[in-house]
Formats: structure tokens, C-alpha cells, sequence
């Protein structure tokens, strides 16, 4: 069949991949002039006008993350060239908080992270068992909680240190919604496949390469190589169902994959439901509402740069209040980047770009003091508003299936994972299968 992605995202780059290994011919149509989406290259240079490749956003992945890490090979990538693989370690400044022991290291799932959890710098035993205990628990239960729960109702019982050194911060990288207002199920589906599942599940992966030679760029030459098309800079302005075929600017598909950002897909769906049948209208309206009552959270990036800042750990987990908005940073410079350049991650962020980056920059002269880094420079601060839907407990998500022979494809359509690029790769390979 002729198949018609919409969008050259993550998500739509591994539904072309599955209905292109399907034995498709695959059309992609991207608007901008760069593949990855929300998780993409982005040009910028150093304050000393060095010129430099950054992301709209700072990722990691982690181990457990098996389906994008499959795609990444399928495509003639090697994750353990492009990823620094390290075990679970979320250290402080000061060096107090999680860490793997060395010897710990190989151990499987869920060994390695209890060994972490039992060894952590700065907590009592009473706080480390009040972890130990919670997961043990989880796993009894099967992971499975009332879905009107909380993280923070689900946590209600861990030391209080745990709850805010560990749980909010992982909360917060991984369905970047606070945790007071965060699904307790779709955490849990995520401690569940990263500390219980594949062996080196926990591990973080940190990119070495920009986000989009990371898979989107491979995927497409991997494509193109099968007579498939990539087209950039080709906003899409026209769907029309002419029975049998779906019509994309007028270009004919046996079926289409829209994989556009959630606004995007219900504005332009909404729309085009004008002009179709009732059936086709009715389900494209339908669609539409449902991704439309979808709530978003912002991640903003700030990166820095002093030409001597070096980290003791190629990320280091930060004290977060609300003076002090980072919850992380990245020292790029032992990442493949420039020395010097660090990127602080500000989840669930509030607050216009000006005043983020100049809280960020107070923060890290406070934190970051005792480490001997010197007085950052800013680079460039970028602020994704609608970087994920805000993943709260018993949240509607638009399904896959949007009418006959067209589907949706993202990290917000239903399905068991938060808005991360594993969510969104599953998302488009699911919906590539289905065609």
C-alpha cells in the first residue's frame, strides 16, 4: 500500500521504519526543516561565537526503553556507541544521594537497584527501608493502583528526605507533571519496567550525539535506501477522504498516519472535518475533542557555558525549590559537546525564559560553587510550552485509531507510557503495524 505519515518526529519516523519493513511504500511529510519533533538538533553558538549543535531539549533514556533502542539498531545505529550507558546514579553536588556501588553494577533487576537504594550517600536506614519496603510493595501488588491516585498519595507513607531527594525528581523527569498531581499508574508502569524489568533497566543512557542523528535522520535514510520519501519543509495544508483513498494535498494514500503534536492533530483535524462525510466527519470531530481537552506542561533547557566548568559526573541531580528551578544538569562537555557547556533541565517549568534563565544561572552559582565551577555565561535557553501533556491521574487520551485508514501516532495517545521517547516510538510503531 501507499502509506502517508504526517509528521517527521520520533513517532512518526518509527511508523514509517514498521510500515516501510511492512513492505509499504512510505510518503513523510515534515513542516520543518529539521526531523525529531519535540526532540530535535537545534543550531546555537558559544558566547565566544564558536558554533555549536545543541537540542530544543535536553532527553535521557533509560535502559528499559527496549522498543527505541530495537528501532535505533533496525536502523544501522549502535546505542552503545551514541549512548553513554551508566547504572542508576543521581548524586548531589555534594555527592550524597543515589548511587550504584561498582560492584553492582551487573547485578539483575531488581538487585542493582536495591544495592543503590541500600548504599545511598546522605540517608538514614530508616529512609532507605522506607523505599525498599514501598517497592517491594509495588511489585506484591503488581503495579497496578486505583487509577485516581496520585504520586504523592501513592508515596504518602516514604521518609520525607525520599520523597523529595528521589521520588519528585523522578516523577517530574519522567511524566514531567508534579507529583501532587501526577498519575501514580503510568509511575508506576515506569518504575516498573526500569527497576523490575529488563536487566539494566534502571541504567540511565545518556545521548553523545544530538537528538536528531539519534534515530530520526537514520530512520530516514534507512527509508529513503527502500524507495520510501522524506520531505522537509512540507507543511501539510489539505485531508480529504475520497473513497478509497485519503487524500493528502491531494496526493493519494491507501492509509495515512498523522503524527503531529496533539494541538496540531486536533486543530487540523477539526478542520478538515468540514469538508468530509458525515461518518468521516463525525469520527474525525470526535478525535479531535478528545486530544483537544489535553492539558500540557512546559520543559525549558538553559544551557551554560564557562570554558573550565567541568562536572564530577556527566549529570548531577540538583536541590530544586522554587527559587531554584533545575532539577538537573548535563555536562556536555563529556557528552561529545564543547568543554564547558552544561544544559540544566527545568521540568514541569513556570515562568517566562528570561526569568527561568537567570534563576537557573543564581542557582548554579550556589550549587555549584563548592565544585570550583566558575561563573557561567548563558548560551541559549529554550522552552518547550507544550513539551508533553500533563499526565494526571484517570487522563482520557485520544485513541489510535482515528477513522477507517487513518491513525494517530505520539506519546499522547493512549497507552500505558508518559510523554518520553520510548511513548512515542512504541506509539508509531503500534500504528505502523496496525495499517
Amino acid at each position: 500500500m501507499r502509506i502517508g505519515i504526517v509528521g517527521g518526529g520520533w513517532a512518526g519516523m518509527a511508523a514509517a521504519v514498521a510500515a516501510c519493513q511492512a513492505g509499504h511504500t512510505v510518503t513523510v511529510f515534515e513542516a520543518a526543516r529539521t526531523l525529531g519533533g519535540r526532540a530535535r538538533a537545534l543550531q546555537s553558538s558559544l558566547p565566544d561565537e564558536t558554533p555549536l549543535t545543541l537540542d530544543n531539549g535536553q532527553h535521557i533514556l533509560i535502559g528499559a526503553y527496549t522498543e527505541t533502542l530495537r528501532l535505533m539498531r533496525l536502523v544501522g545505529l549502535e546505542p552503545e556507541t551514541l549512548l553513554l550507558r551508566q547504572p542508576l546514579s543521581l548524586p548531589f553536588p555534594d555527592g550524597t544521594g543515589l548511587q550504584t556501588p561498582a560492584y553492582a553494577t551487573h547485578w539483575p533487576a531488581p538487585l542493582d537497584a536495591i544495592a543503590a537504594i541500600a548504599t545511598a550517600r546522605g540517608w538514614t536506614w530508616g529512609e532507605r527501608l522506607s523505599l525498599i519496603r514501598a517497592s517491594l510493595g509495588w511489585q506484591l501488588k503488581r503495579f497496578s493502583c486505583a487509577p485516581e491516585l496520585s504520586v504523592s498519595q501513592l508515596c504518602k507513607n516514604m521518609a520525607p528526605r525520599v520523597l523529595h531527594e528521589l521520588i519528585e525528581p523522578l516523577c517530574v523527569s519522567a511524566l514531567n507533571t508534579p507529583a501532587d498531581q501526577a498519575s501514580a499508574q503510568v509511575f508506576l508502569k515506569v518504575m516498573q519496567d526500569a527497576l523490575f524489568g529488563v536487566r539494566g533497566g534502571s541504567h540511565l543512557l545518556l545521548p553523545r550525539t544530538d537528538l536528531s542523528a539519534l534515530f530520526p535522520e537514520a530512520a530516514a535514510r534507512w527509508i529513503t535506501h527502500r524507495g520510501g520519501q522524506v520531505h522537509l519543509g512540507q507543511r501539510v495544508g489539505s485531508l480529504r477522504w475520497q473513497a478509497p483513498h485519503w487524500l493528502v494535498d491531494g496526493q493519494a494514500f491507501d492509509r495515512v498516519v498523522w503524527a503531529t503534536s496533539s494541538s496540531n492533530a486536533a486543530t487540523a483535524l477539526a478542520e478538515y472535518s468540514s469538508d468530509a462525510t458525515d461518518s468521516i466527519a463525525n469520527a474525525l470531530q470526535t478525535w479531535a475533542t478528545t486530544a483537544a481537552a489535553l492539558r500540557f506542561e512546559a520543559i525549558a533547557t538553559v544551557y551554560a557555558w564557562a570554558p573550565r566548568a567541568r562536572l564530577p559526573h556527566p549529570m548531577l541531580a540538583l536541590r530544586n525549590t522554587a527559587t531554584a528551578p533545575a532539577q538537573f544538569v548535563f555536562d556536555r562537555g563529556q557528552l561529545g559537546g564543547p568543554q564547558g557547556l552544561l544544559a540544566f533541565v527545568v521540568s514541569a517549568s513556570d515562568g517566562s525564559r528570561e526569568a527561568i534563565q537567570t534563576a537557573v544561572l543564581q542557582q548554579a552559582s550556589v550549587q555549584l560553587a563548592s565544585l570550583g565551577v566558575p561563573v557561567l555565561l548563558p548560551v541559549q535557553t529554550v522552552v518547550e510550552k507544550q513539551a508533553t501533556f500533563a499526565c494526571t491521574p484517570g487522563l482520557q487520551r485520544p485513541p489510535q485509531a482515528i477513522a477507517p485508514g487513518l491513525l494517530a501516532a505520539g506519546d499522547y495517545v493512549q497507552g500505558p507510557y508518559p510523554a518520553t521517547l520510548e511513548g512515542a516510538v512504541r506509539s508509531g510503531w503500534v500504528a505502523g503495524s496496525l495499517l
